[in-house]
């Protein structure tokens, strides 16, 4: 299991594991965080993902759910971390991408899109993060496809990552957890809005996008659920930072920043419990969202809204939210990408799906 890291203008390699921690089954959860702990505690590194679906072995409300086979744990164990000097790169650049495609029609996009407003309008819930998925096939080195990617649009929060039997691009622009010793912060992400080709024309539109109340309300929204999932696991919750946007290559983002205190040896178990999955990439209220989202999506997200990231053995961690990325299966050159936003009242089927095209730009247009 090899992972690169690109976290912050920073990297960092981890190979050459001495034991792997793999889960699959909701019912073994704690054992697993319980190796974790352990491996922690003998001075080792651990490094990996949590899939999306590993967010239902906290709730009794999702205990009928099942797993599908993909990991909803799989992380190394390593003595150290190296810096990044090229390990992983091919000697022949041959990776190519084909045969892209949507899981999911337009029409039944659309006709989720009102499914998800009935909700809204009967009060079920505020805000609702539907995705769907890019399909492709790939052959070649997927690190190959990770270094054009990143290229293309540098992110602050990228990892690639090498499994006996999946390989992971992930492109990521949102923090899902940064922890130094008793202070922990996350960043949510909820507003997008497209860049322009001349200065004056982008200037105007970051400023339109930076006072649009819909996507203030959406980050406004979801940042309220981060402020009410870190009270669970710390103190002195703040707001650092409010609809703040960041430019990309082609489009603008908006985030937040929330903040809090932490007991530095905290669980990792009581951690992710508490604020897994992320509520950026579920609506608000959290739980209700989650059943709303395994209702309509048509297959499981996998790595896709998970996280990827890395423990030292102080408990210090750095994770993100793995948007814009790709998952290959190995075996079979089978690839997907998860694309999404949030929807809320003022949300309209056609504007969605136009946003969902603008964020996928990056994969599409390179590959």
């Amino acid at each position: 299991m090899n992972i690169l890291f690109d976290f912050e203008k920073s990297s960092l390699y981890f190979d050459n594991p001495v034991f792997i921690i793999s889960c699959f089954s909701f019912k073994d959860i704690p054992h697993a965080f319980e190796k974790i702990e352990e491996a922690l505690a003998g001075g080792l590194h651990v490094a990996g993902f949590f899939s999306y679906e590993l967010g239902y072995a906290f709730e009794e409300t999702f205990s009928s759910y099942s797993s599908n086979g993909f990991p909803l744990i799989s992380v190394g164990c390593y003595e150290k971390s190296q810096q990044y000097k090229n390990q992983m790169i091919s000697n022949n650049s041959t990776g190519k991408v084909s045969n892209l495609r949507f899981n999911i029609s337009k029409e039944k996009y659309f006709e989720h899109i009102d499914i998800i407003r009935s909700y809204l309008q009967s009060g079920d819930v505020y805000q609702i993060t539907y995705c769907l998925k890019i399909l492709f096939d790939y052959s070649g080195n997927v690190f190959d496809l990770y270094k054009k990617l990143f290229d293309v649009q540098p992110v602050p929060y990228a990892a690639s990552i090498e499994t006996d039997q999946y390989s992971i691009a992930s492109l990521s622009p949102e923090l899902f957890l940064y922890k130094k010793g008793d202070y922990i912060i996350s960043k949510p992400m909820k507003g997008t809005w497209p860049r322009c080709k001349t200065w004056f024309a982008d200037e105007i539109a970051e400023y339109k996008f930076r006072h649009d109340e819909k996507n203030r309300a959406e980050n406004i929204m979801i940042t309220d659920l981060l402020r009410n999932d870190f009270g669970r696991i710390g103190k002195n919750i703040r707001v650092q930072k409010l609809c703040e946007v960041t430019p990309y290559n082609i489009l603008f983002q908006m985030t937040s920043t929330v903040a809090a205190d932490i007991e530095p040896d905290v669980s990792l178990y009581k951690l992710f419990k508490s604020l897994f999955p992320s509520g950026s990439v579920t609506g608000a209220p959290k739980i209700r969202a989650m059943e709303i989202i395994h209702e309509l999506e048509n297959e499981p997200r996998n790595i896709y809204t998970g996280t990827i990231g890395y423990i030292k053995p102080n408990k210090d961690l750095f994770f993100n939210i793995p948007i814009r990325t790709a998952l290959i299966n190995r075996s079979n050159g089978k690839g997907e990408m998860g694309i999404g936003g949030g929807i809320v009242w003022d949300s309209t089927a056609e504007g969605e799906w136009k946003e969902g095209i603008l964020k996928a730009r990056f994969f599409t247009d390179s590959v």
